[in-house]
């Protein structure tokens, strides 16, 4: 059998990656990833166990905005460590004018503990920062 220790990586590809990498380096610095790949058109951000990469999308790939719903992407979750950095990250993102789609709240149908926040990248890519008492739990008890 094979083990998965994690997701290494995510690359997305983006539409203007100028504007999108200047989203990316407020928010991913105010979450600890430090910028650490910049080549062509693609920059990587590393927090020391996951890296988040954009790469701009060519011609043909622009001429088609995301949108929610469609096959492929659905959201990606940043998991934070504490609850109230949920709120941090929602303050953050207001300072950054970002689009949220769901301010933080508590989704008990989730599993005990766990609070979120939902918001829009520039190119209309949902996300989520989010905190889960219960997987924290169920992690310590298997140690």
């Amino acid at each position: 059998m094979v083990r998965v220790l994690g997701i290494d990586h995510l690359a997305i590809r983006v539409g203007n990656l100028r504007r999108s990498a200047a989203f990316y380096e407020e928010l991913l610095g105010f979450m600890g990833f430090e910028r650490e790949w910049e080549f062509g058109k693609t920059v990587g951000w590393n927090n020391g166990r996951t890296m988040y990469w954009i790469t701009e999308a060519d011609a043909k790939g622009k001429k088609h905005r995301h949108r929610i719903g469609d096959v492929g992407f659905h959201h990606y979750a940043f998991e934070l460590s504490r609850p109230g950095d949920v709120d941090k990250v929602y303050e953050r993102l207001q300072e950054m004018g970002a689009e949220v789609v769901d301010p933080p709240a508590d989704y008990p149908d989730y599993g005990e503990g766990y609070r979120a926040v939902y918001f829009l990248d520039p190119d209309g890519l949902k996300l989520e920062a989010m905190y889960f008492a219960e997987k924290r739990k169920r992690l310590r008890g298997k140690r």
